[in-house]
């Protein structure tokens, strides 16, 4: 059974998903509603989401129901009486598929399993006013990957329902907190570098770039060539905007360069080092030169613009815009890869790549716990996970998965982004800061981005951020 919690947001979030409104027109309700970059940065790309969802190339298995692919684990406890309510994907095609995964939980096991159509931008806001009533209405609940720390007094460990399966280990890492296991990995997300394979070649390189000044000198080669015949052209695109996703960016060039995670998971703030300084200071000088102006305001759906209409030898940006970049209609169906994100120059270097996703947590006021962990561990078994690999394209948090012939036959390009998820994520410092991490994260892109625009001198930036990130933890 499905609830909604309608709200004017909800309804906005709904009709950009269906493509009842054009992008433009998404953006000006949104405007009417004042609403802030970030959430129409998760509204468009909902928009996004939906075209690649009615693409033919997008799922082979498209014009198949949802959850056809779906094989039933073996072993599922008995649970007949039992009602649980779940908060799950917000309407769309990601939600029918939920809606098949809850009917056959509740089929094979004998529960009721209510289906909650969670709002898809305030999400955060309904889950703290529920948890802080010690309100039972929810039992189980999809929880973004920076939530862990918020949540965890609310949680049921799930320790226990982790059994033989193997999640990736830092995505495992990330939802524990004190030993306590506060979300299952259900799918996930990672940052990727998008680079074009037909330029790379005109131009005489070998392969895509393994550092950030490999990027910077590449891309600074091919512009020279391509920006005579295309003003409009320019080396690299990425997420510059001031919000959330500038979190992300700068967390991997930092970290790649060995500058630390921002705030270390003991708490420690590591911000104020050289290496993360350097790694700044490369990011400032690419806008203006390899990357344009423009790009200190760029969203994920602005750099994807600038890439997928042919105006980008490389991207940053997360695994949904894989399948945009090849759709029919595109310009580089034919002509770009996929690779992990360039590691930095400094000691410590490492490939890194902000973990994004969603875990399956259990609620401590669950009047009915022993069925709700059985439905998170149902949630996000390896049978779960490909069936929804395979009709979704999610990306499952399981590496054997990677490795799977029917996944990989749907969707070829995952045996690219195991490494990623193995080796080269990196958590944002969500667990360490709990609920004051919205707080340290503005402080945080907020400093970047003066840097990138030119407003504000590394050294001196870098040290204050340092200072106000101690603050908010002296509070935490």
């Amino acid at each position: 059974m499905k609830q909604y919690l309608p709200n004017p947001v909800n309804e906005l979030m709904k009709a950009s998903y269906t493509g009842q409104l054009s992008r433009r027109d998404v953006m000006k309700r949104g405007g009417a509603l004042g609403l802030s970059a970030t959430v129409m940065g998760t509204i468009l790309a909902s928009h996004n989401a939906a075209a690649q969802d009615a693409s033919p190339e997008a799922s082979p298995a498209a014009a198949q129901p949802a959850g056809w692919s779906i094989v039933v684990p073996e072993g599922l406890p008995d649970l007949a009486g039992a009602t649980i309510s779940a908060m799950l994907e917000p309407d769309g095609p990601l939600a029918a598929f939920d809606q098949a995964s809850c009917d056959m939980f509740a089929e094979a096991t004998g529960a009721t399993v209510n289906y909650i159509m969670g709002p898809p931008t305030d999400r955060l806001v309904v889950m703290q006013q529920t948890m802080a009533a010690e309100s039972s209405d929810i039992d189980v609940a999809m929880i973004d990957v920076i939530w862990p720390g918020i949540f965890a007094a609310h949680a049921v460990d799930l320790s226990d329902q982790v059994g033989e399966v193997e999640f990736f280990e830092r995505i495992q890492e990330n939802n524990t907190v004190d030993g306590m296991l506060v979300g299952l990995p259900y799918f996930t997300d990672a940052g990727l570098l998008y680079y074009r394979t037909d330029l790379l070649e005109k131009y005489g390189f070998e392969g895509p770039p393994t550092t950030w000044q490999e990027l910077t000198d590449m891309a600074t080669t091919i512009v020279e060539g391509e920006a005579a015949a295309n003003t409009a052209f320019t080396g690299f695109t990425f997420q510059g905007g001031a919000y959330e996703g500038l979190t992300c960016n700068a967390l991997e060039w930092q970290y790649s360069n060995g500058g630390g995670s921002i705030i270390e998971p003991d708490g420690t703030v590591s911000m104020n080092n050289d290496q993360a300084k350097a790694a700044l200071e490369l990011a400032a000088s690419w806008v203006g030169t390899i990357s344009p102006e423009a790009v200190t305001g760029y969203m994920e759906e602005d750099a994807r613009a600038v890439w997928q209409g042919g105006n980008a030898a490389f991207m940053r940006n997360w695994p949904y815009a894989y399948s945009l970049s090849a759709a029919s209609d595109s310009v580089i169906r034919d002509v770009f890869a996929i690779t992990q994100l360039p590691m930095g120059d400094g000691e410590g270097a490492t490939h890194a790549a902000t973990l994004g996703g969603w875990q399956m947590f259990v609620s401590r006021y669950s009047e009915n716990q022993d069925a709700a962990k059985a439905f998170a561990k149902y949630m996000v078994s390896p049978e779960l996970q490909k069936a929804r690999a395979i009709e979704r394209a999610a990306l499952p948090t399981i590496g054997s998965l990677y490795e799977d012939e029917d996944i990989l036959a749907a969707n070829p390009y995952f045996e690219t982004l195991f490494d990623v998820f193995e080796s080269g994520s990196v958590a944002r410092p969500s667990t360490p800061t709990a609920d004051l991490y919205g707080e340290a994260s503005l402080e945080y892109f907020s400093a970047v981005s003066e840097i990138l625009t030119g407003s504000a001198e590394v050294d001196s930036r870098v040290e204050d951020l340092a200072a106000s990130l101690e603050d908010i933890m002296a509070d935490v």
